[in-house]
C-alpha cells in the first residue's frame, strides 16, 4: 500500500508516463524555451499592437497548456487503428482548404484571408489558422495510410470497382490514384501561396511514401513529372499579362528571384539608386534587412550570448518572434543555447528511429518516420536559413516559435509520437517479458549443474580408497584352481 500511495504522488508522475520518456523531455524543453523567448523576442510585436508583452507571454502560455493538453489527449489513445481510420481524411481535409484559398471564397463559417499578399490563412469563428500547418501533418498522416494501404491491398473503393472495372485491378492504377494524384494536387494548392512550401512539403511527402516502401526507381518518373509541373507553372505565370499579384501563382515569380545568387546585391543596387522614403527603397530595405539583422545577431551572440533582454535585433526585425527565432536564441543565449536547440531536435531524430524499429505495424512505423522528418527538418531549414545558408523560405521553428496554428499542429504530431512510441513500448515491455524466465532458467541450469558437480566431487572425496592388498582372501582363488 505505500508503495502504491508512492506511485500517485506528484514527484512520480513523470515515472508513471508510458512512452518514450526522451521525446517528453524535448516536448517540455521546447515549450519552456517557447514561453522564455517569447517574452524577449515580441518588443515590435507588443508595439504594433499596441499591447504589453507580458499579455503575450500569457497568450503563449494558454496556447502551450492547449498544445499539452491535445498532447495528452492523443497520447491516451489506445489503438493504432485510430489515428488509421482519420488519417484517410487526411486528402481531403487539405483540399478542402486550399480549394477555399484557390477560389477566394468563403465556405460557411471558413472565410479565406490574404496576408502579406499572400493567400494562406483561412478565418474560422474569430481564430486564424494557417492552412499549409495543417496540410503538413494530414498529408503525411494521409501517406502512410496509403502506402500501407497499397502494401495490403485495403483500398475499399479501388477493390469495389476493381469488381466491376477490371482497370482498378492494377497495382500502378491504385497507385496512382491514392498516392500520386493526391501529392501533385496539394503541391498545386501550396504553390498558389509559396514555392518554398511547396518544395519543402511536397519533399517530406515523398520521402514519406520513400519510408513506405516505394522504391526509387518507382519514384524517378513523378519526380520528372513533378520538375515538368513546376516549368509548367513558370511557364503560365510568364505568359500572363496580368499584374504580378494577379497571376495564378503570384508567388512563383518573387520565390524565383529568391533562389538568385544575385538576389541581395539587386535589393542593395535599389537601394544605391532609389531616393529613401521611395516604395522602391522600402520594399528593398524590407526584403534585405531581415536576413542582414538575421546574421548580425548570430554575430553579436558570441559563445555565451547578451543575456535574456538584451537583444538589440528585434527591434530591427518586425518578425524576430517568428521567421528568425534562432537568430534571436543565439543573440540571447550565444552558441551554447543555439546547440541547445539543435541537439533538442538531433535526440528526436534518433529517439524517432528507435520508436520505429520497436513498431511491428507498417502504419506506425510511416507515420512516426513521417511526422519525425517533418519536425526535424523544417527545424534544420529554419536554422540554415538564420544563417544565411538558404533563401528565405518563413519556415517556423517548431514548437518555438510565435504562432498557433503552427504551435497546435506540432504539439499533434508530438502527440501522435508519443502515442505510437507508448505501443512500441509495451511490445518491447512484453518481450523482455517473455525473455525473463528464459535467462532465469538458464541461470539456474547453470548454478544447478554446477552445484551438482561440486556435491559429486565431494562425494568422490569422501569415499575410502579399497587397496588390493585390502580385499580379504576368502579361499575363491582356490576353489577355482580345484
Amino acid at each position: 500500500m505505500a508503495e502504491e500511495k508512492k506511485k500517485t504522488t506528484f514527484w512520480n508522475f513523470f515515472d508513471n508516463l508510458e512512452g518514450d520518456k526522451v521525446v517528453w523531455m524535448i516536448v517540455l524543453l521546447l515549450m519552456l524555451i517557447s514561453i522564455v523567448a517569447i517574452f524577449s523576442s515580441t518588443s515590435q510585436l507588443a508595439i504594433s499592437q499596441n499591447t504589453s508583452r507580458m499579455a503575450i507571454v500569457t497568450e503563449q502560455i494558454k496556447i502551450s497548456i492547449l498544445g499539452l493538453a491535445l498532447i495528452i489527449l492523443c497520447y491516451s489513445i489506445r489503438s493504432i487503428g485510430f489515428f488509421r481510420v482519420f488519417s484517410q481524411l487526411g486528402y481531403a481535409i487539405s483540399m478542402f482548404f486550399l480549394i477555399i484559398l484557390a477560389t477566394h471564397k468563403q465556405i460557411g463559417p471558413i472565410k479565406p484571408i490574404m496576408v502579406n499578399s499572400a493567400w494562406r490563412i483561412v478565418q474560422i469563428g474569430g481564430y486564424q489558422v494557417h492552412v499549409f500547418e495543417i496540410v503538413k501533418v494530414a498529408m503525411v498522416m494521409y501517406l502512410a495510410w496509403a502506402v500501407n494501404a497499397y502494401r495490403n491491398d485495403k483500398f475499399l473503393i479501388a477493390n469495389i470497382l476493381a469488381k466491376k472495372y477490371p482497370l482498378w485491378q492494377k497495382p500502378l492504377v491504385k497507385k496512382i490514384f491514392y498516392i500520386y494524384i493526391p501529392i501533385f494536387t496539394i503541391c498545386l494548392g501550396i504553390m498558389v501561396g509559396s514555392l518554398s512550401s511547396t518544395l519543402f512539403i511536397g519533399g517530406i511527402m515523398f520521402i514519406t511514401i520513400l519510408i513506405g516502401g516505394i522504391s526509387v526507381k518507382e519514384l524517378i518518373m513523378p519526380g520528372a513529372l513533378a520538375v515538368a509541373l513546376l516549368i509548367g507553372c513558370v511557364g503560365i505565370n510568364s505568359l500572363s499579362k496580368k499584374p504580378s499579384d494577379q497571376k495564378p501563382f503570384p508567388h512563383l515569380e518573387s520565390a524565383m528571384n529568391r533562389l538568385k545568387k544575385d538576389g541581395n546585391s539587386n535589393m542593395m543596387e535599389v537601394l544605391r539608386t532609389e531616393p529613401q522614403g521611395s516604395q522602391e527603397f522600402q520594399k528593398a530595405l524590407d526584403k534585405i534587412k531581415q536576413p542582414v539583422s538575421a546574421k548580425i545577431a548570430i554575430h553579436e551572440g558570441g559563445l555565451f550570448g547578451k543575456g535574456p533582454g538584451r537583444s538589440t535585433q528585434r527591434y530591427v526585425v518586425p518578425i524576430m518572434f517568428e521567421d528568425y527565432m534562432f537568430s534571436f536564441i543565439v543573440e540571447e543565449y550565444g552558441l551554447l543555447g543555439g546547440l541547445l536547440v539543435i541537439i533538442l531536435y538531433i535526440s528526436l531524430l534518433a529517439r524517432g528511429s528507435i520508436i520505429v524499429r520497436n513498431c511491428d505495424n507498417h502504419f506506425a512505423k510511416i507515420a512516426v518516420a513521417g511526422l519525425v522528418l517533418l519536425i526535424t527538418g523544417q527545424a534544420m531549414m529554419h536554422i540554415m536559413i538564420n544563417c544565411d545558408l538558404g533563401p528565405l523560405t518563413g519556415q517556423t521553428l517548431p514548437l518555438v516559435s510565435h504562432g498557433n496554428s503552427s504551435f497546435l499542429m506540432f504539439s499533434l504530431a508530438f502527440g501522435i509520437i508519443l502515442s505510437i512510441s507508448k505501443m512500441a513500448k509495451r511490445k518491447i515491455a512484453r518481450e523482455a517479458e517473455k525473455a525473463g524466465p528464459l535467462v532465469e532458467r538458464a541461470e539456474h541450469d547453470e548454478v544447478s549443474s554446477g552445484i551438482n558437480e561440486l556435491e559429486m566431487m565431494e562425494a568422490m572425496e569422501s569415499e575410502p580408497v579399497i587397496h588390493e592388498n585390502d580385499i580379504p582372501d576368502y579361499g575363491l582363488d582356490d576353489h577355482n584352481n580345484e
